[in-house]
């Protein structure tokens, strides 16, 4: 979300410097969206490591003053076509906490089985399309399934469960339809609930494999000690409820994100950038997820990250993030089979309720991380003024410190080598800008030893 600064803020380089090299990727394949990696070195020092955005701004902030909560969440939708329900969700549940609305247990877990539905179809993309490539010395899915076809079918049929789900309840699967403030506009009948069972059966069979699939993986040498923040529910695995903490000992609700974090306009990105109020960056995502709640995981789950070596090397090394979204894949489709088994339609689909004037907010966790929702609202129930801060803006400055991190351990590799393990590291945290499948070639300038340039 873009909004004009006061005062930018900008992180070029002094004019003097003098490098030996560059490394610019135009243009970064297989995420979600348009982003530019550009990296300058001195020697063995990093001069520079910048990930920017360059997407053109979107002023959905903007779009939904005026609008009802019910409009907003058929607006927010369109921010993202892999997590809508995120983005649909968050908003709902800050207007429900703000109209003081009760709701019915049993259209509760129907909302979390949409979002488990979301949690599925996103992390069997990522873990298959996207992500097992790099891992495994192909350069796309494509040329991945000629030699791997029995695996790629199995990340398209977990994706095809998550779909389904999504289409059940939500009336379409990109952009659903059907989720209001205080509720749905319909629910399912049990026996169209019934009829997601066998793909969730399947779903749970073919998730386990993708945790031992993944696990095995080789994994690139990288260790540092991450900040990190999710939500934290006693009652269950990270979701839409509980208390936002960090690793450090940070306790605030969910609708107070804005008590312990900003964000500033950076010249170079047109999205906006997260961090602390003491100014540190914090990683948020299934690492985060596992590190600070992984005690919550469904049994079946937490045996299976157990046997592919527990959460600590999830935590220490950013690229085995990989098997901490499988293993939550798997905690989705289990979770998801016990609440389509248990169900019983609720009396009602949508609670009654009233506006009132205040401020509503709240926090859900994304498959990519936690995400925030702030909406002023009037006497009508009109929002004056609105806030929303993805996963992928707080995460920014993370990847960032991870590829300084790292980029002293890649550049003695040949160019188009070094471009491909940076891409790699940027991919392990599957960042969501739009949606973007095809990447540019790798540009990389060298200057004469002993040379000047000017970094602009």
């Amino acid at each position: 979300m873009a909004r004009t600064p006061k005062t930018p803020k900008t992180r070029t380089p002094a004019p003097e410097t003098i490098i030996d090299r560059r490394i610019v990727v135009d243009s970064l394949s297989r995420i979600e969206g348009e982003g530019r990696l550009r990296v300058v070195v001195r020697g063995d020092e990093v001069v520079e490591a910048r990930l920017s955005i360059f997407e053109a701004p979107r002023f959905f902030e903007r779009l939904v003053v005026g609008r009802t909560g019910d409009e907003v969440i058929d607006i927010v939708a369109r921010i993202c076509g892999i997590c809508p329900v995120a983005y649909q969700l968050t908003a709902a549940m800050a207007f429900e906490r703000l109209y003081e609305i009760d709701i019915d247990p049993a259209v509760r877990e129907l909302r979390r089985l949409f979002y488990w539905g979301e949690w599925l179809q996103s992390h069997a993309l990522h873990i298959y399309l996207l992500h097992a490539p790099d891992f495994l010395g192909y350069p796309d899915a494509l040329t991945l399934a000629k030699d791997h076809r029995p695996e790629v079918e199995r990340g398209l049929a977990l994706k095809h469960a998550g779909v389904a789900i999504l289409e059940r309840l939500g009336g379409r699967a990109v952009h659903p339809v059907s989720l209001r403030v205080g509720g749905f506009s319909r629910v399912p009948t049990r026996l169209e609930m019934a009829a997601l069972r066998p793909e969730l059966e399947r779903a749970v069979s073919d998730a386990q494999a993708t945790v031992r699939w993944v696990a095995g993986f080789t994994m690139p040498d990288f260790d540092r000690e991450p900040l990190l923040l999710c939500l934290r529910d006693p009652n269950g695995y990270s979701l839409d409820d509980g208390r936002l903490v960090t690793s450090e000992g940070l306790d605030i609700s969910p609708a107070d994100w804005e008590s312990s974090f900003v964000e500033e306009q950076l010249i170079d990105s047109t999205a906006l950038y997260a961090r602390g109020i003491d100014g540190r960056h914090h990683l948020l995502g299934p690492t985060a997820r596992l590190t600070l709640a992984g005690d919550q995981l469904h049994p079946l789950a937490r045996a299976e990250l157990e046997a592919a070596g527990g959460v600590d090397p999830i935590r220490r090394n950013i690229f085995r993030s990989i098997t901490a979204r499988a293993v939550e894949m798997l905690h989705a489709a289990v979770s998801a089979l016990a609440i389509v088994d248990a169900y019983v339609p609720p009396d009602a689909p949508r609670a009654k309720w009233s506006p009132r004037p205040g401020r509503a907010s709240w926090s859900t966790e994304a498959p990519r991380g936690l995400l925030f929702h702030r909406y002023d609202v009037d006497e009508a129930g009109h929002v004056t003024a609105a806030r929303i801060v993805p996963p992928t803006s707080q995460n920014q400055a993370s990847i960032e410190d991870d590829l300084r991190i790292y980029l002293p351990r890649v550049l003695q590799l040949p160019d188009a080598e070094a471009g491909a393990r940076l891409e790699a590291l940027i991919r392990s945290y599957d960042p969501c800008i739009s949606c973007a499948t095809h990447f540019l070639e790798l540009d990389i300038e060298r200057l004469p030893a002993g040379g000047a340039d000017h970094v602009a």
